[in-house]
């Protein structure tokens, strides 16, 4: 959303995942149709979904990701949120209510970040959900400013670790890199981290560096590159040469580029040749299996590479539902990919949406910014399906002393690619709470 948008390019959802432009309004409930005409002033899209028999005020709230950008982009989290709308509605609703998701591009950039927040206000939201954004400074101040929480975003960076209103579900980029350092500790020579030379990726290098040191291992070099470029030639070949410095222990080459992960591996193929044993590792949202199946697979540069996730693989019987309402309601739509890391935290966001509005009581009783945030402050524990431990919010948590305050979930799970598939290199999850109190964050 850049305020300069036309109308006519923004899409917006038909029934179970179909999507057209502005013009179909005969697919939606009037009730809809005035919703959309407001969110479209602010170029955000909405899904009031169906809300026949569902005589309660709505529950509004805003899901944000970036799209059609030259970085990263994740439109399968706020697609997820509209088929989850639609999924939720035609089941009752959040405990008797209808819930209305409106999505918002935040493209990348903070003034597109803020405006998508000023929109989240302007629109009534009562929380933004699943979400990413890389610029916290431009969106959490008017979030704070009107109380309204920022329930499981992306965790790309330290401040949805550090905000009073912030409610993540899982250990971000921090736990991601602490438990892939780790891993890397005992198995790894010279290790070179390649991240971009952005805000976000300066948070990066200490929190891979608290996992390598705590296994003994020597600091990573850190190595800066374009997140926008279309080759990575000259970073390949400098990082190949760093990973292979030592001659007696093969090093690693870790790319955290999100969506450019597969750019620079493109590079990095080409110039591996003159260095065959080193290996590559990296961290869930800058590869799954899409990533390794177009890259070669076994044949690949992935192969032997150790990934860090945040959750069980996507066979884990916990996603069912999930899969369920991607089948139902975002069918024929492939950017709603149940193995991505953006969609699945979108959906346990609004899992945890739904066991807050439920633990408010009747449907009588109005839902709004502040009765979700202090039921969130107010020791509420929810469950996800066993997808994370139990999720409970206290202002100073067990990693408060190092600078996470609302890092509550500091658990990994280890993948290892293997004959061209990721699969599990560890049965169970990592908690790398211990480590991430030794990280010396930026």
């Amino acid at each position: 959303m850049t305020g300069r948008q036309r109308l006519s390019r923004i899409l917006l959802p038909g029934p179970r995942g179909t999507r057209g432009p502005v013009g179909p309004f005969r697919r939606w409930t009037a009730a809809g149709a005035l919703a959309a005409s407001a969110a479209l002033t602010a170029g955000c899209g909405v899904v009031p979904g169906t809300t026949g028999g569902l005589g309660n005020a709505p529950v509004t709230v805003m899901t944000w990701a970036p799209q059609e950008t030259n970085a990263t982009n994740k439109p399968g989290m706020p697609a997820l949120a509209r088929a989850y709308g639609r999924w939720v509605n035609a089941h009752g609703g959040l405990a008797g209510r209808p819930l209305n998701v409106l999505t918002c591009n935040v493209r990348n950039d903070g003034v597109s970040a803020a405006r998508c927040a000023r929109a989240a206000v302007k629109q009534g939201a009562v929380a933004v959900v699943g979400s990413y954004s890389q610029h916290p400074d431009s969106f959490l101040p008017v979030l704070e400013g009107a109380g309204i929480p920022y329930i499981g975003g992306y965790g790309i960076t330290n401040a949805e670790f550090t905000s009073p209103l912030s409610y993540p579900v899982n250990g971000g980029q921090p736990a991601l890199l602490a438990g892939l350092g780790s891993a890397l500790a005992d198995s790894c020579g010279p290790v070179a981290l390649v991240r971009p030379d952005t805000l976000a990726g300066d948070q990066l290098p200490p929190l891979l560096d608290a996992g390598l040191t705590s296994g003994g291992h020597a600091a990573a070099h850190d190595q800066l590159a374009r997140e926008d470029a279309t080759e990575y030639d000259g970073q390949s070949g400098l990082a190949l040469r760093t990973a292979s410095a030592d001659p007696a222990a093969a090093g690693c080459v870790v790319p955290a580029l999100g969506d450019r992960t597969g750019t620079f591996m493109d590079s990095f193929r080409r110039a591996r040749q003159d260095h065959p044993t080193v290996r590559t590792a990296t961290v869930l949202g800058s590869v799954d299996q899409s990533t390794i199946n177009t890259s070669g697979g076994a044949s690949g540069p992935y192969e032997g590479a150790y990934v860090t996730g945040w959750y069980p693989p996507v066979d884990d019987p916990g996603w069912d539902t999930m899969k369920e309402v991607i089948q139902e309601e975002a069918f024929g739509d492939n950017t709603v990919d149940p193995a991505d890391a953006g969609v699945q935290t979108t959906w346990i966001a609004y899992t945890v949406l739904r066991g807050i509005v439920e633990s408010l009581g009747s449907p009588g009783d109005g839902v709004s910014a502040s009765s979700l945030t202090r039921a969130l402050n107010g020791g509420l524990s929810v469950g996800t399906g066993g997808l994370t431990p139990k999720l409970r919010w206290r202002f100073q948590d067990k990693l408060a002393s190092v600078g996470f305050p609302r890092l509550v979930n500091a658990e990994v799970t280890l993948h290892v690619v293997r004959e061209g598939r990721l699969v599990s290199a560890r049965e169970g999850t990592v908690d790398t709470t211990p480590i991430l109190r030794s990280a010396r964050v930026r």
